[in-house]
């Protein structure tokens, strides 16, 4: 497992030299943005039109985000169960979304979606909304405003903490811990 310092957009080299289990700390521009705007952004590819803002190569972050206070670009932001965005996680790596940032396993789909797309999931661990919060730099909702806290927003990060759990090269680290776990109980 290693440690890495990454900015976006993300490349194939970038992407390409993440395990699941890596650290990483990403920096850069990253779109947040959940299930009402996912369900946008595939009924808008599906009619062949353009999306409001061009996410090939981006990372999409599965959060949402709690009142500013006075003087933040944003208040609290937590991460939201990846798996809700499974069906249309598909979809958008096909399109050229690079990453995406969630908490939790994801739906065995996922596995082959990263490895045909050169895509990467993160996990942002729950719990650590502060910290997440501490590396936003500036929060601005950029589509789909009438979705309120599920609007679209482009957020400026600085070494935001995420692990690899699925990676280009087909790994799921969920499905690999579980078979771990699974080899234990039957040495017990």
């Amino acid at each position: 497992m290693a440690i890495h310092h990454l900015q976006t957009p993300l490349d194939d080299a970038a992407v390409l030299q993440l395990q699941v289990g890596d650290e990483v700390y990403l920096s850069g521009v990253i779109y947040m943005a959940r299930d009402a705007a996912h369900k946008r952004f595939v009924d808008t590819l599906s009619a062949a039109q353009a999306l409001p803002v061009d996410l090939r190569g981006q990372v999409v972050f599965y959060g949402g985000p709690g009142p500013a206070k006075p003087g933040h670009a944003i208040g609290v932001v937590a991460p939201t169960s990846a798996y809700r965005m499974d069906p249309y996680a598909t979809v958008l790596f096909d399109y050229g979304v690079r990453g995406a940032i969630g908490k939790g396993p994801r739906g065995p789909a996922i596995r082959s979606a990263c490895q045909l797309n050169r895509a990467v999931c993160f996990s942002a661990i729950g719990g650590v909304s502060a910290t997440l919060f501490a590396c936003i730099r500036s929060a601005e909702v950029i589509a789909y405003e009438d979705l309120k806290t599920e609007a679209v927003q482009r957020l400026v990060i600085e070494n935001f903490p995420l692990l690899v759990t699925n990676d280009a090269h087909g790994r799921d680290m969920y499905a690999e811990e579980v078979e771990k776990y699974r080899a234990l109980l039957k040495k017990a």
